[in-house]
């Protein structure tokens, strides 16, 4: 017979006092923490749950902004269905009439131009991307090409700022958990990258970056012999995101370093002293006993970072303004320049599902609810 088949088993009844007081104390305090929490969770629904249900309900209307006009109507899925649809077509090549052969311009292959090909109905798409692929030309078609430009890059700047922010914040951390004379004052320093505010960084880099001589970096390319001096930062499309990269790590690996340098801090010295008199190198100590014992400081790092990477908006506004968008200056740009309310919800629903996939996976992938 198991105590499940004892009457007042499951309420303690047949156990000793002790333990009857340790049940009714914890609940009681289970109790009180749900009723501590009352406030918080009330303040958590005024402040994120309902401002997040009106910007979804607002995603399936027409609604603008700053008009006269105060009605506005339910557009269903129209909304996401502007934002999202896409195409992929391949391109025809040029085929000469006389000798039946693929045309060749200065040497490379032609292909047929996507606005010949371009579908009308039922929607409109507009290029967005044209690459090559096994030989082939091909053209992503998009209804709105710049959200799905602004997705890319702000994938993009996330995967690499966050990878080489835990690479350089790792390092740094390792560094500076070595006892050695000015470590406090090094310590110090690191932070101030991290410490100048976002807009004022970014003008600072903004000026050191200038496309001529009056720039620093092109200043110092130019003093090594390895440019001319005029390089054209943001303004050249392919040099663009790698500078909004560099940009963002040079301020944020000091947080990663940060959070590293208290995870180095929680692992016992006695670990390394045993490894070290196993005979075990530096390079096993790390990967045997710092990464494991780090994964849970890492995962919290990689996922702080990388929810703010995909919120990136100030960098890219204050240095690109109009040239080039993340996803959440594009979603400012429909709000502010075409007035779209309804428009401007949905990318900022998507923005949020994209962050909850991410959160997600991250959590699955490190096991973060495990650990």
């Amino acid at each position: 017979m198991n105590d499940r088949t004892i009457p007042g088993a499951a309420l303690g009844v047949g156990d000793p006092p002790a333990e009857r007081r340790q049940r009714l104390l914890a609940g009681r305090e289970s109790r009180t923490a749900w009723l501590l929490m009352v406030p918080a969770l009330l303040v958590m629904a005024l402040v994120a749950l309902y401002p997040l249900g009106q910007v979804m309900v607002l995603s399936f209307t027409d609604a603008r902004f700053a008009t006269q006009a105060v009605e506005r109507s339910y557009v269903g899925l129209d909304n996401y269905r502007q934002l999202l649809s896409v195409t992929l077509r391949e391109l025809p090549p040029v085929i000469d009439p006389e000798t039946g052969r693929q045309e060749l311009r200065n040497g490379v292959p032609r292909f047929e131009s996507w606005v010949r090909i371009l579908p009308r109905e039922p929607l409109r798409y507009t290029e967005a991307y044209e690459f090559s692929l096994f030989g082939k030309r091909w053209v992503l078609g998009a209804t709105s090409p710049a959200f799905v430009r602004a997705f890319v890059d702000t994938v993009v700047f996330t995967v690499w700022s966050v990878g080489l922010e835990a690479v350089l914040g790792m390092i740094i951390a390792l560094v500076l958990s070595i006892e050695f004379v000015g470590r406090g004052l090094l310590r110090t320093l690191m932070l101030l990258p991290w410490a100048v505010v976002t807009v004022v960084a970014a003008k600072i880099w903004e000026w050191m970056l200038q496309p001529t001589r009056i720039g620093f970096f092109n200043t110092l390319l130019y003093d090594l012999g390895l440019a001319d001096g005029n390089i054209a930062f943001f303004q050249t499309e392919a040099l663009q995101l790698p500078t909004m990269i560099a940009m963002d790590v040079w301020k944020t690996t000091p947080f990663m370093a940060l959070l590293f340098l208290a995870g180095l801090a929680m692992i016992p010295r006695e670990l390394y002293e045993a490894a070290e008199i196993d005979g075990a190198s530096s390079v096993r100590s790390f990967f045997s006993i710092t990464l494991p014992l780090m994964a849970p400081t890492i995962a919290v790092a990689l996922i702080f970072r990388t929810l703010d990477a995909l919120r990136v908006f100030d960098v890219f506004q204050v240095v690109l303004g109009g040239q080039r968008y993340s996803l959440a200056s594009y979603t400012q740009a429909l709000l502010i320049d075409q007035r779209a309310v309804g428009l401007s919800s949905a990318a900022s629903v998507l923005i949020f599902l994209l962050i909850l996939v991410f959160a997600l996976a991250y959590m699955r992938v490190l096991k973060v609810d495990t650990r």
